[in-house]
């Protein structure tokens, strides 16, 4: 209960301090704001008009799947300019995000009247957005298939790397003679970029998929052994001296001490082990796997297709940042008894 009071007198008293800060500011500066809130819905109107009133360059058609895109974008502004009237923070924190997304509302428009409008962006090299939006809508189906065919074969490679990696972290961490022997090839593979051995492992392979996986946990393992090196050597050796002295055996020794207090530094390997893994799987797709995200990407490069293309490279940056978003938000929850000792 304490600790609930604490939490609730510390929202409270930030809450205050923001309603000073907002009693204080003169009439000018009221109305600036206000204007800074509006700047989103205002860019957006403007994207909107300049889309439907300026003539097309000649021989280009609109689908106006751009235009249903911008209301999206507008509709969400809006229920987030809503939900900031729950209270002094979340109004602050939609006047803090407010003039970058009036930007980005700004950037469509520019990038539109660049290529759909005046052809200045040539085509089709610079597809404008309405014909990007347009060729991930009609070969949606396959983009499905190639999104499903990338994550399966991310997930099988990151989670292979993943165990593979808290096995070997967790044993030369904790016992010096294995990490005797494991040490040199540490060494030796992590200096080496992972897609470096895509040429050896696709022909030594028995298939492409299994090369694939292969390339892609490797790099996952080295980032998952050594955040997990790290952080059990980190640890207050006092604890093991604790431990024993209780009658701990070196079974809880390793479960109950080394694996937790080297959360954090797992966590932290494990976000970067999927940035290593989604760099892996573009390059495998790309060269040597027949399905996926990055194999859609060169079939229809080399058709000329870069409406296609350009969509399916903004489908792999959503998931990729979707992926990570997630990663840190497990991260996140599952050490909040940590919280404030762990690094972004």
């Amino acid at each position: 209960m304490n600790g609930i009071s604490k939490d609730y007198g510390a929202v409270s008293s930030v809450e205050e301090l923001l309603e000073q800060e907002e009693k204080g500011k003169t009439k000018r500066e009221k109305n600036l704001d206000l204007l800074i809130q509006l700047s989103p819905f205002l860019m957006g109107v403007l994207a909107l008009l300049e889309y439907f009133y300026v003539p097309n360059h000649h021989g280009f058609e609109a689908s106006y799947v751009y235009a249903f895109f911008l209301l999206l974008l507008l509709l969400g502004n809006g229920i987030s300019f809503l939900l900031s009237f729950r209270g002094k923070r979340q109004r602050k924190n939609y006047l803090y995000h407010a003039p970058f997304r009036a930007f980005v509302f700004f950037l469509f428009m520019l990038y539109d009247s660049l290529t759909l409008k005046s052809n200045i962006l040539i085509t089709p090299y610079f597809p404008s957005i309405d014909k990007v939006l347009s060729s991930m809508v009609q070969d949606r189906a396959y983009l499905w298939e190639c999104t499903v065919s990338s994550l399966f074969l991310l997930f099988c490679g990151y989670f292979s790397g993943l165990i593979v990696g808290l096995f070997t972290g967790i044993a030369c961490g904790y016992n010096k003679k294995i990490n005797y022997w494991i040490e040199p090839f540490m060494k030796l593979l992590g200096s080496i970029p992972s897609t470096t051995w895509i040429p050896i492992v696709m022909v030594l392979a028995t298939s492409l998929f299994r090369g694939s996986v292969f390339i892609i946990a490797l790099g996952v393992w080295f980032s998952i052994t050594l955040a997990t090196i790290t952080g059990i050597r980190n640890m207050d050796k006092s604890y093991y001296e604790a431990a024993r002295t209780l009658g701990a055996k070196e079974k809880d020794l390793i479960l109950e001490i080394a694996i937790p207090s080297a959360l954090p530094s797992i966590f932290q390997g494990m976000v970067q082990a999927m940035s290593s893994a989604c760099m892996a799987l573009m390059v495998a797709e790309m060269i040597g796997v027949e399905s996926g995200l990055g194999w859609y990407i060169t079939w229809q490069k080399s058709w000329a297709e870069y409406g296609k293309m350009y969509g399916a490279i903004i489908l792999i940056c959503g998931i990729f940042v979707t992926v990570n978003f997630l990663l840190n938000s497990i991260k996140k929850r599952v050490l909040r008894w940590q919280e404030g000792m762990l690094k972004d």
